[in-house]
């Protein structure tokens, strides 16, 4: 079993920065990929980024690169989404998610974080 808490949402403004967290406990972290999904309102689930277990590999979806980054920290079992020049655009809840596997697809992921909430005024 592998547990994730997330933390770092909140309220910013157009242009501004966030960074969240997630912090993992369980099962040995630094043999999961992890990965950031994001669901606004009425859309689906999708992809943000993405990095593998040795953080030598990873994903950042097009809507987000150059302007958020995934990082890892395994001696400290955390991942990390640095987002910089948040658009509105980007208001959702975040998920932190893990799975032995690396992957791009939600369902794909078998340990989940709780969510958190960001919201990007304009």
């Amino acid at each position: 079993q592998v547990q994730l808490v997330e933390s770092g949402g909140g309220l910013v403004q157009a242009g501004g920065s966030l960074r969240l967290s997630c912090a993992a406990s369980g099962r040995t972290f630094s043999n999961y990929a992890m990965a950031w999904f994001r669901q606004a309102p009425g859309k689906e689930r999708e992809i943000v980024a993405a990095i593998f277990w040795s953080g030598t590999n990873s994903y950042h979806a097009d809507s987000v690169k150059g302007r958020f980054t995934i990082s890892r920290d395994n001696a400290k079992s955390t991942a990390y989404l640095q987002m910089n020049s948040l658009k509105p655009d980007d208001s959702a809840v975040y998920y932190c998610a893990a799975d032995p596997n690396y992957g791009l697809g939600y369902r794909e992921y078998r340990y989940w974080g709780q969510g958190t909430q960001v919201t990007v005024s304009s």
